[in-house]
């Protein structure tokens, strides 16, 4: 049975949510690999509405196994703020697991973030405030607390102090804030020993034996290609690999068990925080993108920026990632327009470019070039196959699919799980 890697193939919010519940109880485990609690999925069920942000979106499907991987970035609080949510809405989430080397947002890390936002000013990346990208620099430092040193109260005091040494001096000189006691911290971290030790294990050896023994295992990424730390729109990026080799890493599996990447993009698209957006409306038509999608993060509530579906973009995701199988979500969404404009190339210099360039100059100065296809003013929500949809609206799926460089399997009509048009099964 396959390892499935399940991508956002813009800039996040493409409802990769969705597109794993689609696969529903025919998965036996999801993995969260990268991110933290700065990006989220939300899944409507049966017209109920779960905002997930940690947890993986198997833990809403009974019987599947949600992980948390090595790659994830973990604020205990909100973990278990979010798990007592859907526990009192009834969902058990007994099947959550955690590796043991997940790294911990720490309450200095989180502060950092924001002090140091508000200090770059004009030059701010947009960051959520959560403490992400501070968490995944001490990663890198080798500074970083993980969730097997709140097992050990000495050498979780020992990395605080090491780590307070200088971000104390970072907060106090710098930012000219308060620093942190060091038995404040750890006593916080240690408070959530005893109630997350059941829940922590050797994720790649559980997902090893999951695979050996044929199980189907999808690997859910966070963000989405454009805000990788490597091929995105860097510096107005995330801090981790949102991409289909993030999976590799950030759950502990080699690449020989990953045997097909899906890639979620939206009818049209949007984008939150800073950062260069070709298509971007700024216009009624952004709007009334935004409000008809009710275009607002998951996590942060952000108004996201909308525009046009942009071919280059879907091409690169395809091409950096290997991709298999596009899922196109909130189709919807675009009934009423008389005519859609898809962006096909770039006009930049002077020059039609029909790639996504290499060079972040060149992408920030980059003008969309469009071609026009006809709209629809059918409700497409009741679609069930693609024979249902109106022939402007098949049109419109089959020209982003012969632009986008792999086929589009699924189509979201609506938000609900039943609002889904199957062309190609994802399992």
């Amino acid at each position: 049975m396959p390892g499935i890697v399940l991508v956002g193939a813009q800039w996040g919010d493409e409802g990769k949510g969705k597109a794993t519940d689609l696969m529903g109880n025919r998965i036996d485990a999801v993995v969260k690999f990268n991110g933290g609690n700065n990006a989220g999925h939300t899944i409507v069920i049966e017209g109920e509405k779960y905002a997930l942000h940690l947890l993986p979106s198997g833990i809403l499907t009974p019987g599947c196994t949600a992980i948390i991987g090595n790659g994830v970035v973990i604020d205990l609080g909100v973990l278990f703020e979010e798990i007592d949510g859907l526990e009192a809405r009834g969902v058990d989430t007994s099947n959550l697991v955690v590796s043991s080397s997940a790294h911990i947002v720490t309450p200095y890390n989180r502060t950092l973030d924001k002090v140091t936002e508000r200090f770059l000013g004009s030059r701010k990346i947009g960051t959520t405030g959560r403490g992400i990208g501070p968490t995944y620099a001490d990663k890198m430092a080798r500074t970083g607390i993980r969730v097997q040193d709140i097992f050990d109260e000495t050498v979780l005091r020992a990395k605080v102090v090491g780590a307070l040494e200088f971000k104390n001096q970072v907060l106090i000189k710098i930012y000219n804030r308060r620093g942190f006691e060091v038995d404040a911290v750890v006593d916080e971290l240690l408070s959530y020993a005893d109630r997350l030790r059941p829940m922590v294990t050797d994720t790649p050896l559980l997902l090893s034996q999951m695979l050996d023994a044929g199980k189907t295992v999808v690997f859910e990424a966070g963000q989405a290609t454009l805000l990788d730390v490597d091929h995105g729109t860097y510096p107005f990026v995330t801090s981790s690999n949102a991409t289909a080799g993030g999976a590799c890493t950030g759950a502990g599996v080699p690449p020989t068990r990953i045997d097909r990447v899906i890639a979620v993009v939206k009818a049209y698209a949007t984008r939150v925080g800073e950062g260069p957006f070709p298509t971007e409306l700024l216009d009624e038509d952004g709007e009334k993108l935004r409000q008809i999608g009710a275009e607002y993060g998951t996590t942060t509530g952000r108004p996201r920026r909308c525009g046009w579906y942009d071919a280059p973009v879907a091409r690169y995701a395809a091409r950096i990632n290997g991709v298999t199988d596009f899922v196109l979500t909130k189709l919807d969404v675009l009934t009423g327009w008389e005519q859609i404009p898809v962006c096909v190339a770039y006009e930049i210099d002077g020059e039609r470019v029909e790639e996504l360039p290499a060079g972040q100059r060149e992408f920030s100065a980059a003008k969309p070039i469009y071609e026009y296809l006809p709209g629809w003013t059918e409700d497409i929500s009741g679609a069930r196959s693609i024979e249902d949809l109106p022939d402007a609206a098949r049109a419109y799926v089959l020209a982003l699919e012969a632009m986008s460089g792999a086929r589009i399997s699924v189509i979201g009509v609506g938000p609900g799980r039943e609002q889904t048009v199957v062309v190609h099964d994802l399992v």
